[in-house]
């Protein structure tokens, strides 16, 4: 089965009603906030998503995303491949003044619509991925080469001895 691309913008209402899925793709090269932070931006990410209306009557958007990505490993400098893979349940609200916010289970996340009542889906899955991105990647801790490693070894030495600021106030109160 050939996979298609993600659509970036989907009204979740209409979507909902028709119980849409979608399975596709969307190109790394798109998710610029994401690939700041990665050595390559070659490579698609698989997505899944489904929309429909709940037990509660809310419009949802669950989906998953899949994705390999090369990043520079923390330890070493040396690239290393990752696999990031993350799921996410969304409601969109019209603003934060709905008052059923308060009545949106814990499953879900809140998710705006914007102006057209449609919610950008491709930038709901660059932001997952990004959450989904640990701080400072890195090897296991015997995989990175020894020589790359950035240590220093050695015995630090004492900070020299610096005057005490309130030494001469102390030679005043003795006067």
């Amino acid at each position: 089965m050939q996979k298609v691309k993600i659509p970036i913008t989907l009204d979740p209402t209409r979507a909902a009603q028709k119980r849409a899925t979608f399975d596709g793709i969307v190109p790394l090269v798109t998710l610029t906030r994401l690939t700041d932070s990665l050595v390559s931006s070659e490579g698609d990410v698989d997505v899944v998503v489904n929309c429909g209306t709940d037990e509660q009557g809310l419009v949802f958007i669950e989906a998953r995303a899949r994705c390999q990505v090369q990043v520079k490993c923390e330890r070493c400098s040396e690239h290393m491949s990752l696999e990031l893979n993350t799921s996410f349940a969304y409601t969109p609200i019209r603003s934060d003044k709905d008052s059923a916010h308060d009545d949106i289970p814990e499953r879900y996340e809140v998710v705006e619509k914007n102006e057209h009542g449609e919610v950008n889906l491709r930038q709901l899955v660059e932001d997952e991925l990004i959450l989904a991105l640990p701080l400072f990647p890195m090897h296991d801790e015997g995989s990175c080469d020894p020589t790359k490693v950035q240590m220093s070894w050695g015995v630090i030495e004492p900070e020299p001895e610096k005057p005490n600021p309130f030494a001469i106030l102390q030679e005043l109160k003795k006067k």
